[in-house]
């Protein structure tokens, strides 16, 4: 019943891996990487792993889930969906749902799909740098579908507890990829525009702890991310429309001088964020 493959040993999936193992799971590799399997089993992150995929060693497990980028993912199901075993719980780790979910449960007819996002990452990447604590209270959303069953909602519900994530949420693909623009990929946006905008390196000696708190994520994963930004294309373009318009009426109350309404737009701000420090 612990027995899991990962599939994909990044910094993710190295992390799933590692704090399953600690939670007494048999957690077991697939990955391009020979190093990657050498380190993660010296390591005792995994009890095993291979480089290369075979229908025996795929169709032996129950339980997998994907730690790859999800074209990567789409790509992979559609190659060797045939290896799978059939009844096969199948779950992932991806920044987008949309354009993943319903393509692969559309290959799979004999396995169930469900989704799943860990609210949690480093601006590093690679299984050297997997942590197993990170999922310590995070958020961890499930996106079923019509075509996903008790059985799958719970493996990827037990997954979620196996990690310790402090909040466990259910939402549509739809709905996920309308929150996850605003809250994850908008705030990258502005990041890597504020260190895009002007040469900032000679500024190193003179910066404060708010401008490294707000820049701390465009240390940024450029594969990664260029692929989520254009996965999430028509949702991303519509967020940064609304921070832009944002952004342009604070400039005009600035310009005019307009100290009460910049007032009651810091107001807000204040109050809305106060539900989001973290206890």
């Amino acid at each position: 019943m612990n027995k899991i493959l990962i599939i994909g040993l990044g910094l993710i999936g190295g992390s799933y891996a590692k704090k399953l193992t600690s939670k007494g799971y048999d957690v077991y590799g697939l990955d391009i990487d020979e190093n990657t399997i050498d380190y993660a089993i010296k390591n005792k992150i995994i009890k095993d792993g291979k480089t290369t995929v075979s229908k025996e060693y795929l169709s032996s497990f129950d339980k997998i889930i994907f730690g790859l980028y999800p074209s990567k993912l789409v790509e992979f199901v559609n190659n060797y969906h045939d290896y799978f075993k059939k009844g096969a719980l199948i779950s992932d780790v991806t920044g987008v749902k949309e354009v993943i979910v319903y393509k692969v449960q559309e290959l799979l007819k004999d396995q169930e799909f469900i989704g799943a996002h860990p609210m949690a990452g480093k601006e590093v990447y690679g299984i050297e740098n997997s942590d197993g604590e990170m999922f310590n209270n995070a958020n961890y959303i499930i996106t079923p579908t019509d075509k996903n069953t008790m059985e799958g909602i719970d493996f990827a519900m037990s997954i979620g507890k196996a990690l310790d994530f402090k909040t466990m949420g259910i939402l549509s693909p739809e709905r996920h990829d309308e929150m996850i623009a605003y809250l994850s990929q908008l705030t990258h946006c502005i990041a890597m525009a504020l260190m895009t905008c002007k040469d900032t390196t000679h500024l190193v000696a003179y910066t404060g702890d708010s401008f490294n708190d707000l820049t701390r994520i465009a240390n940024i994963n450029e594969n990664m991310w260029s692929e989520l930004f254009l996965d999430n294309k028509d949702k991303l373009v519509s967020e940064i429309d609304l921070f832009v318009k944002e952004l342009e009426k604070l400039k005009k109350y600035i310009e005019k001088e307009d100290v009460e309404k910049i007032k009651k737009m810091m107001v807000l701000s204040s109050k809305r964020r106060k539900a989001f420090i973290k206890k």
